[in-house]
């Protein structure tokens, strides 16, 4: 059946109708987009890191079906946190049913609660931070500077953190993208962990600002990135969730066309959201493709597709789908 692998083949035997043939559609056109040669983004917000989303992302990088990515600062410090600390991650699979008491024991133990899943404060936050603090401080003694990804790559790259490894490094896609050095966009670092403890640093006068490359600099490096990639047909977009992830990188095609003047810049040339929000409270996140068209985001011809269910269900799905799995 088309080659696939048992994931695929169960997907073209039963998703035949609503979202789930939504769902095939869209994984069609994001195979469709690759064999002609053109690249794909792919955006992540929410937890998808803690849902362990790099268990097939991970193999997307390595199998160069994907060439940039954009997250948020959660996306991109979750996926180290579970590296080196999964052991440590508590379940709380009756989340809905806790009391404030217990949501205040949980901080008190040290664990913040993602829905069902808990970070471990000591384990995960304050393991990474003991070390990226060493890279940050170095780089600004050479008067370096850096994004944020590209310290968290430095860190990965020194080998520092493999005596805490504690799941198969193959299912960490930070480490895949750290192993080929892929672009990734960070908008809105600062609302991270790791962005609030840089800001702490900072304000104890221990770090600059400076040291920490801007959104800014994000968005500017995107547009090279773009102008560089896109060639005449464009890149592909594929968003999960909404969010800063999503709004952010796909603006650089407005912002080239109509505030650079350049008027040759090619539309994204697919567009695929996995999202449960709803278009009609005036939302990004809830904006249907077509309304992107109005903003000189997508063109009239843009392969559009929009999954409206659980990005955690699906996007492992349609990432197995594209890998044979």
């Amino acid at each position: 059946m088309e080659n696939k692998g048992p994931i695929g083949q169960f997907m073209l035997e039963h998703y035949k109708h609503f979202n789930a043939a939504a769902l095939v559609d869209a994984a069609k056109g994001y195979e469709k987009h690759l064999a002609e040669g053109k690249k794909m983004m792919i955006t992540l917000a929410g937890a998808m890191s803690t849902a362990e989303l790099g268990k097939s992302l991970a193999e997307m990088i390595r199998q160069d079906k994907v060439q940039i990515i954009s997250c948020t600062g959660a996306n991109l410090e979750e996926d180290l946190m579970n590296l080196v600390a999964h052991s440590h991650y508590e379940r709380v699979p009756h989340y809905r049913d806790l009391t404030p008491k217990e949501e205040w024991d949980l901080l008190e133990r040290g664990l913040n609660r993602v829905t069902d899943t808990c970070i471990p404060e000591e384990e995960a936050f304050r393991r990474l931070q003991s070390h990226i603090y060493e890279i940050w401080k170095e780089a600004e003694a050479n008067g370096e500077r850096y994004f944020p990804h590209e310290f968290m790559y430095k860190m990965l790259n020194s080998g520092v953190l493999e005596q805490y490894y504690e799941i198969d490094p193959k299912n960490s896609w930070m480490l895949a993208a750290a192993e080929k050095n892929l672009p990734i966009v960070v908008p809105g670092w600062e609302d991270s962990t790791m962005g609030n403890i840089f800001a702490s640093y900072c304000l104890k006068g221990d770090l600059k600002p400076s040291t920490m490359k801007s959104g800014i600099e994000y968005m500017t490096f995107l547009a090279d990135w773009y102008t560089d990639n896109a060639g005449s047909e464009g890149i592909g977009f594929f968003q999960i969730g909404g969010g800063i992830a999503g709004d952010f990188p796909i603006c650089v095609v407005p912002m080239l066309y109509q505030d650079m003047e350049r008027t040759d810049t090619p539309f994204w040339s697919y567009f695929c959201q996995i999202s449960d929000s709803t278009t009609s409270y005036g939302s990004y996140s809830g904006a249907v493709p077509n309304e992107k068209i109005t903003w000189g985001k997508l063109d009239i011809n843009t392969p559009k597709f929009i999954v409206e269910s659980d990005a955690t269900i699906v996007a492992p799905l349609l990432f197995g789908y594209l890998l044979g799995w």
